[in-house]
């Protein structure tokens, strides 16, 4: 099993969501978060004063899925995502060792 982990743009979220359904991926997390690459904030100006916003709102989804499926859903992901502009975001892909299902006990690839 992995985890897929995509930094995105907010505005791409209806999107990369949409596509990652017609590929059948049923569930994801969803968290809105704060950072920086290589775009290092910029500069606002909010009633005549300047200032400079280091951390830019992007959102995280979080998603674990069987081995077999993380080339489709990277790709999925990338092309939903891309705006082609610096600041698309990131995909991080990480092994799981183990998932559990709450409810039902269930474990490995029955539980997701």
């Amino acid at each position: 099993m992995k985890k897929i982990e995509a930094i995105i743009k907010p505005f791409k979220l209806d999107e990369v969501k949409d596509a990652l359904n017609e590929i059948g991926i049923q569930g994801m997390t969803i968290t809105e978060v704060k950072g920086y690459g290589r775009q290092k904030g910029h500069k606002e100006i909010y009633r005549g004063a300047e200032y400079v916003v280091d951390f830019i709102a992007k959102i995280k989804i979080e998603i674990v899925i069987a081995d077999e499926m993380v080339k489709n859903v990277v790709k999925t992901i990338q092309e939903a995502a891309n705006t082609g502009k610096l600041g698309d975001g990131k995909i991080f892909v990480l092994s799981i060792e183990q998932t559990i299902r709450i409810r039902t006990g269930e474990k490995g690839k029955d539980a997701i």
